[in-house]
């Protein structure tokens, strides 16, 4: 991972999802954040890191998900592993042996557009964070099948590109457009800085209306 990447992240990581989606909206004109039953559902933490993405589509072919091999085996350590399947939540595209796969290769969290296995075993075994859709006991095999990689994926509703910065916390998940990450980050750095003082001067008088009549802001 470049040195520029990892500054951004270490930003990131002082910065809630909600302000980011914020940013989003204001920064880039449009939505960062994804659907709101997409959340940590195995060893749930705050993740922070870039996109490597797969593709699944339905299919009864008896193939296991081969690419998403190669991209948890070859993306950058310290990526978020996206897996996208068209929202199907009762199929799991992601498990123990992934998991294990990925802890090994220092990736940052795994987020999937359907449905995660294995939960007690991953939990046993590692604190490697899995954000899904579901948890569900069937395989993928007979069901989806990889059909590409390190390709634009939609997950949630929002469209991922590889190497996009992904951040999720207990609000939800957001996807930051490498193109505006830096301009996002500022705009909530200072929106968070601001609103720390409102939290406080609110608890100082003891009114809200008058921290947004001090701040000019909701």
């Amino acid at each position: 991972m470049e040195q520029a990447q990892q500054e951004m992240i270490a930003r990131l990581r002082k910065l809630a999802v909600a302000t980011l989606s914020d940013g989003c909206d204001q920064i880039a004109g449009k939505r960062g954040y994804l659907d709101f039953d997409i959340k940590g559902r195995v060893n749930a933490r705050k993740i922070v890191g870039i996109a490597a993405t797969v593709l699944e589509v339905p299919s009864r072919e008896q193939h296991k998900p081969e690419l998403a091999f190669d991209v948890i085996d070859e993306a950058p350590p310290g990526s978020i592993i996206c897996v996208a399947s068209g929202g199907d939540a009762n199929t799991a595209v992601w498990g123990e042996l992934m998991t294990a796969g990925a802890v090994a290769r220092g990736h940052e969290a795994a987020l999937v557009d359907g449905g995660t296995r294995d939960v007690e075993l991953i939990r046993r075994n590692t604190e490697f964070p899995v954000y899904a859709r579901s948890i569900v006991p069937s395989s993928s095999v007979g069901r989806l099948i990889t059909i590409a990689r390190d390709v634009p994926v939609e997950i949630g509703g929002v469209m991922i590109y590889p190497g996009d910065y992904i951040v999720g916390d207990e609000d939800g998940v957001v996807v930051i457009p490498a193109a505006h990450v830096k301009e996002i980050v500022i705009f909530a750095e200072e929106v968070e800085a601001v609103e720390a003082e409102m939290a406080k001067f609110i608890a100082e008088v003891g009114s809200m209306r008058a921290a947004i009549d001090k701040f000019g802001r909701a």
